[in-house]
């Protein structure tokens, strides 16, 4: 961090998916902007792993569609669920008005890096690791600036706009005294990694029966897993040991009973603790919130990251022209909330409805389930897959990138 600069037109607190895709968009604009992430690097497990038709059409109309799909990946076309015995085609890509028609699973490590080299060929991007916000500057009510420790020592950088992309559990926003609305969410989910076999099933797909919950996708030479539970009920799992939660396992998936002994210990399954919230105001005089820091989404569907980088874009088409011009306002920070509230209230009402209404009548029985007659429909009439999978892939008002390019 020695030789990033103090001052700058922006500072975004946080490396995921919102903090690197503004910063790329803003120095692809012209303007100076420096994206600040703790960690020495993106290499984190079981982050969100799946980039969405809608990130897609971001990528193409950037020009790096071809190059970052030249990159390991794999691609889901359809989604499908194992309701008791019943299989379901839940979601089909096939109709999309995109030109990529699939969910691309790539690691978010990747996915982040792709964006940073990206960045760096425009001089206005500096990307400082190893560089974690401590807190705000303020003077006269207006937010000018942040503290960031690194392992060369403490100091003040510098902005016209401070962005808070750094995540569900926000220092930005807790220090700026933004206050959230608590939405709830009935459940947990632990992540965990198996390998696979030749004769295991083709497709990556969602299994409910006996009260549990498995999702499984399809990652190459593995299975990424997320194994749904009660909000809070880890501590009584892992107390039963982990030899009855491979039970619990092969009980709704039973052709992983030859390798659920990959699962060694606790250290091999990650907890992810479940928060669907959001905040009142996204902004402040100087300070703009996006992303999980502005709204932390459930896992169902896997949609946070592509409405993160959605944020990303909508607040680059908006703020790109005024920070350029050195004429940012309020307005300008009150208008991204306005644009961005709308699918974020949606989304969160339908993962809410489908936490509440499904899941949480799911987790309370322990008794084999026959798929409703609802969910039976989508194998008797296809065309009802294309609205999940539209809601999926492309969500409410789905962001085209509209900011300037300096090089055009």
């Amino acid at each position: 961090m020695t030789d990033e600069p103090h001052q700058v037109t922006c500072c975004i607190a946080g490396g995921g998916p919102a903090g690197i895709m503004l910063g790329f968009l803003l120095a692809r604009a012209g303007i100076a902007v420096i994206v600040l992430e703790k960690h020495r690097d993106f290499l984190r497990d079981f982050r969100g792993d799946t980039i969405h038709p809608s990130t897609l059409e971001i990528m193409h109309e950037l020009g790096l569609l071809e190059t970052f799909l030249a990159r390991p990946h794999q691609e889901l076309r359809e989604l499908r669920g194992i309701v008791g015995d019943s299989e379901i085609k839940l979601a089909d890509f096939a109709h999309l008005p995109t030109r990529c028609r699939f969910i691309a699973l790539m690691p978010q490590w990747d996915f982040l890096n792709f964006l940073a080299e990206a960045g760096s060929r425009f001089p206005g991007f500096h990307l400082g690791m190893e560089s974690e916000v401590t807190d705000l500057v303020e003077e006269a009510g207006r937010i000018v600036g942040v503290r960031v420790r690194t392992p060369d020592g403490t100091f003040e950088i510098r902005a016209d706009l401070v962005v808070g992309a750094d995540g569900r559990h926000s220092l930005v926003r807790e220090r700026a005294g933004l206050r959230v609305n608590n939405l709830g969410a009935p459940i947990d989910v632990l992540w965990m990694r198996l390998s696979k076999s030749p004769g295991d099933p083709s497709q990556s797909a969602g299994r409910i029966n006996y009260g549990r919950l498995l999702v499984m996708l399809d990652r190459g030479d593995y299975w990424q897993c997320a194994f749904v539970i009660r909000k809070g009920g880890f501590d009584a799992i892992r107390e039963r040991g982990i030899e009855l939660f491979r039970d619990e396992i092969v009980r709704i998936a039973p052709f992983l009973r030859d390798r659920v002994a990959e699962l060694r210990e606790w250290d091999d399954v990650k907890l992810l603790t479940v928060t669907v919230d959001r905040l009142q105001r996204w902004w402040r005089p100087g300070l703009l919130c996006i992303g999980d820091c502005a709204h932390a989404m459930s896992p169902i569907g896997g949609v946070g990251i592509n409405l993160a980088i959605q944020d990303a874009v909508a607040a680059a088409n908006i703020l790109a022209v005024p920070l350029r011009n050195g004429r940012l306002t309020d307005a300008d920070l009150e208008a991204v909330q306005r644009r961005r509230t709308l699918p974020t209230r949606l989304i969160q009402a339908i993962q809410v409805a489908v936490q509440e209404r499904v899941l949480d009548r799911v987790l309370g029985s322990d008794k084999p389930i026959t798929a409703p007659w609802p969910l039976r429909l989508f194998n008797h009439l296809p065309w009802l897959a294309r609205i999940p999978a539209r809601l999926v892939g492309l969500g409410f008002r789905p962001e085209h990138v509209r900011s300037p390019s300096a090089q055009s």
